[in-house]
């Protein structure tokens, strides 16, 4: 159907009045007449009753005219639309799992707060992204890492557990407890290796990829663990004791590449980012 059509009816029907139709569509008053008769021959109805002092309207024109206003401004809207879509800043951002929801919440609203026209999609960590949200061990040579926030390694356990009661724990009162064991974590491999030192181990019951699944592996009771502060924050069950030795931690933040043209959302994320971690 012609758009014309439709707006030269809605003229009629708001005016109702066919020459003040033509003067506000700056036409002539047949071509308002013409573009009525071939509107209403293709919906088959009669849209206006003339007569010498204007037209009545119908319980058809009645019926169209909203329908007829929505579709002409949602036409009207198109070239904003695109304009808007034109203007969006894509950022393709992958996203090392087991973070801290807090922590990652606190990243995505600076963003938005500093760059509402990003249109941020998230990835898995290791598919292909402009920057990554990871530990600052997995930094490759050619990124540039840009720190956000820590997060300490507790330990973790049941209340239930004979260590729970404790406010902190040495290193050597975790001899012969049930441990289980993150592989690619530092914090787990300098706690074994600290015993290691004095003769003691802990028994490992299971071993995980992830640290969610770690804290799900304690929560099912086989044992104890060393987690990130922020992958508790939802464990609300668990009672976690500090160690009374050498700081256990990770260091979380954005990489990005280094030797290579920054796109202008990830150059904007970067600015946002570092604006807030200096505050």
């Amino acid at each position: 159907m012609d758009l014309r059509l439709l707006r030269f009816f809605v003229a009629v029907y708001e005016e109702k009045n066919i020459t003040l139709a033509a003067e506000r569509c700056f036409v002539s008053q047949p071509s308002i007449s013409n573009a009525i008769k071939q509107l209403e021959d293709e919906l088959n109805t009669t849209l206006f009753e003339r007569h010498k002092k204007g037209v009545n309207l119908t319980d058809e024109a009645h019926y169209l005219y909203p329908l007829a206003v929505r579709l002409l401004s949602d036409v009207n809207r198109l070239p904003s639309l695109f304009q808007q879509r034109t203007e969006c800043l894509p950022l393709r951002l992958g996203n090392f799992p087991d973070l801290s929801q807090t922590a990652l919440a606190r990243v995505f609203r600076c963003l938005q707060q500093h760059i509402p026209n990003l249109l941020l999609e998230l990835v898995d960590h290791d598919a292909p992204a402009d920057a990554r949200l990871t530990l600052d061990m997995f930094k490759q040579d050619d990124e540039i890492f840009l720190p956000l926030w820590e997060e300490d390694y507790v330990l973790c356990m049941l209340p239930s557990h004979p260590l729970a009661k404790l406010d902190k724990v040495r290193p050597e009162q975790l001899h012969q407890h049930d441990f289980i064991e993150c592989p690619p974590c530092e914090a787990h491999q300098q706690t074994i290796g600290l015993l290691a030192c004095d003769g003691l181990a802990v028994n490992l019951v299971a071993k995980a990829e992830h640290k969610t699944q770690v804290m799900h592996l304690v929560q099912a009771g086989l044992g104890i663990s060393f987690l990130p502060t922020g992958v508790l924050e939802t464990a609300t069950e668990l009672v976690t004791v500090p160690l009374d030795g050498p700081r256990m931690f990770r260091r979380l933040g954005l990489c990005y590449p280094a030797n290579k043209t920054l796109n202008p959302a990830l150059a904007e994320t970067i600015k946002a980012l570092s604006q807030s971690g200096r505050r």
